[in-house]
């Protein structure tokens, strides 16, 4: 199978193009860091899908900072809902069989603990700019199926976490100021909003999944990939700080909060199950563990 993957040099692009190679999948990959086409530039995107001419491609590119949504809210939806509906043109010209859209659960919004576990037939409630930005690209993605017979399948992931992640999120950020203070001595971890509960899975297990909907998901038909339990933002601390090398204790920084923190975000993933087999197989305290020594070989 040969695969297209936008935001190749990403996160979850890394481990995605070493999962499908392993799988036995040829692969290019495109992005903008590396001078592939920009999302916004239709004509670029249009040259490079017409030239790979994939079986398969996995649109992970766009802007992923939540928070920094809050400041540039214009430039985040131009990204994410704008940009997609450039590269389904670019699918759909090059008639590329199935597009496996990456958003995002934050499209569910603020929720009550008796709407949990979130299904993908969950109320979408966005509240960043980010969030409304995902909504849009999800039903630009169901518009190019229905109205197409383009083969997208948009994927809602969960919060994932694993070894090369951005110190711009949460786990990776603690687990960088943990490194720090490791090598510096400290014994003070400043961290934001503590109370938060969020639905984590090994990048390693999301990347699968999204192997897996490739080859068997519905197009048309909106995916979760989730583990299905949740941990506090404080027990991911705790976690981290039980990996440390030094006793180290949590302090609270205001300036680390965002606007708005949805509470908890918890999902389903029967569907995605039902469909493919998919099944998380990393443990948290094992993706921290990782993630956690990762920081530390990159400050060496």
């Amino acid at each position: 199978m040969l695969a297209l993957i936008t935001g190749a040099s990403g996160f979850v692009g890394r481990h995605l193009r070493q999962h499908l190679e392993s799988s036995g999948d040829e692969v290019v990959g495109t992005d903008r860091a590396d001078g592939g086409p920009d999302l916004l530039d239709p004509e670029g995107l249009r040259a490079l899908v017409g030239s790979v001419a994939p079986d398969v491609v996995y649109h992970l590119a766009g802007d992923a900072d939540v928070g920094g949504s809050w400041n540039r809210p214009a430039d985040t939806f131009r990204a994410n809902a704008e940009g997609t509906l450039h590269l389904l043109e670019a699918c759909r010209a090059a008639e590329v069989r199935r597009v496996i859209a990456i958003s995002s659960a934050d499209v569910y919004g603020v929720v009550t603990p008796g709407e949990l576990p979130l299904t993908e037939q969950s109320e979408l409630r966005p509240t960043s700019p980010y969030a409304a930005s995902k909504v849009a690209a999800e039903y630009l993605c169901l518009q190019a199926w229905r109205g197409w017979g383009l083969g997208v399948v948009p994927v809602r992931a969960f919060n994932h976490v694993g070894p090369g992640q951005s110190p711009a999120f949460l786990a990776p950020a603690i687990a960088s100021r943990i490194a720090e203070a490791e090598e510096r001595g400290d014994d003070e971890i400043t961290v934001g909003n503590v109370t938060p509960a969020r639905d984590l899975t090994d990048v390693r297990d999301v990347v699968r999944a999204y192997r897996l909907l490739a080859v068997s998901g519905r197009p048309g038909i909106v995916y979760n990939v989730c583990s299905g339990s949740t941990l506090t933002v404080e027990e991911i601390c705790r976690l981290l700080i039980s990996a440390a090398k030094r006793p180290l204790r949590l302090v609270p920084d205001p300036s680390l909060q965002r606007p708005v923190d949805i509470p908890v975000l918890c999902g389903s993933h029967e569907r995605l199950s039902t469909d493919t087999g998919w099944q998380p197989s990393i443990p948290v305290a094992q993706s921290l563990a990782d993630l956690l020594d990762d920081c530390r070989r990159r400050r060496s």
